[in-house]
């Protein structure tokens, strides 16, 4: 994983490639993603008996990544 300062700093990387730069995603998305309860209650007594609630959030955080580009959608990359 990699951290970049800027969008200049990223494009200036000298392994920068443009075909996936759509793929990039900030920090604080990925934050959101594994901070939902999802992640968060998984110690939590009845953790299980909530899954399918904390999944069905978690799920719509992913569906936000995937709209970033075709590199988030594993099944479209698993089809090629």
């Amino acid at each position: 994983m990699l951290f970049f300062r800027s969008e200049e700093h990223r494009q200036g990387w000298a392994q920068f490639a443009p075909e996936v730069a759509e793929g990039h995603i900030p920090l604080s998305e990925l934050v959101k993603l594994f901070s939902g309860d999802y992640f968060k209650r998984r110690l939590d007594p009845d953790y299980m008996s909530h899954i399918r609630e904390y999944e069905s959030g978690f799920i719509n955080d992913l569906r936000q990544i995937k709209e970033a580009g075709r590199f988030w959608n594993l099944q479209a990359n698993a089809d090629e």
